[in-house]
């Protein structure tokens, strides 16, 4: 028998060579052949080729490849933000506040945006008699909703910018991404010092009355805390009651009201919840109630 014509006997080298040459021609592929990349990746995990985490990103990136800046952007309402003109210390004390590094500037229009301000640019400038917050001002990249979030991280990367305002159809200010919203779309969620700190912290009162809650937060404590009666048997955490109430995992700054709490998601991945923002509406009925038998 000639040697020439057996079969080469597969090698795990050789399957990960077939593998790679099979994602190549189906990433060149039209967008309608998203599913069957998946199924492969999904093998690829299954034959221990691909790690679970690898194929988080993956699905990751190709979530995001659908997606718009809508999908994820922070509302106008929920921006923070620093007024131009005003002293020093009042624009170091809402930069903190807000542990962000960078907070957009603006004038007295609420559409008029001046620019960015940088954390560290303020720290140069403690002690200076002559401060003008003007003259710290980094340019804006204004971006419409529409815009594809994998095109937007591609910009980005190219110009060296972490946040983004974006306008809708009429030209008005809609709110706000950044670099790291993006981020971690595609690979879960990025914790930086300021959200470490809070992370101890189960409840925090916030600045306009909410209550910024962990979504870890077990059931008991949080029924303790806000006199409300969500069963423990059905979730064991704040998350997943509301997991529990929409069968599936809701996105960042989507809201719903269960037991008269009206809960918003501060941050999320597509996986998991990490933190909630709840107001009371039961106190807001009592008071409108009192108000009309007044009447």
């Amino acid at each position: 028998m000639d040697p020439s014509s057996t079969p080469a006997r597969a090698t795990p080298g050789s399957k990960l060579n077939q593998l790679i040459d099979r994602l190549s021609a189906m990433l060149l592929r039209a967008p309608d052949d998203r599913s069957e990349l998946l199924q492969l990746l999904h093998g690829a995990h299954e034959r221990n080729l691909v790690d679970a985490e690898a194929l988080a990103i993956i699905e990751g990136a190709i979530t995001v490849s659908e997606m718009t800046v809508r999908d994820i952007m922070v509302p106008r309402q929920q921006m923070h933000t620093v007024l131009a003109g005003q002293p020093l210390a009042q624009t170091i004390r809402k930069v903190i506040d807000s542990g962000h590094s960078r907070l957009p500037v603006m004038g007295e229009d609420e559409d008029d945006v001046r620019g960015i301000v940088l954390a560290k640019d303020l720290l140069r400038s403690i002690g200076n008699n002559n401060f003008r917050l003007e003259d710290w001002l980094r340019p804006a990249m204004f971006i419409p909703e529409s815009k594809p979030l994998n095109v937007l991280l591609r910009e980005f990367r190219i110009s060296h910018t972490h946040m983004a305002l974006v306008i809708d159809e009429f030209g008005a200010l809609a709110g706000l991404v950044t670099i790291e919203d993006v981020l971690e779309e595609i690979v879960g969620e990025i914790e930086d010092e300021h959200d470490q700190a809070q992370r101890d912290v189960d409840i925090q009162l916030d600045a306009s009355g909410r209550y910024r809650v962990k979504a870890q937060m077990p059931v008991d404590d949080f029924n303790e805390a806000f006199a409300c009666g969500f069963d423990e048997q059905t979730a064991q955490t704040v998350g997943g009651q509301i997991v529990n109430y929409l069968g599936r995992v809701p996105r960042r700054n989507e809201s719903v009201e269960l037991n008269g709490l009206l809960f918003r998601v501060v941050r999320a991945d597509n996986r998991r919840l990490y933190t909630l923002m709840v107001e009371d509406l039961r106190h807001q009925e009592a008071s409108e109630q009192t108000d009309g038998d007044e009447l």
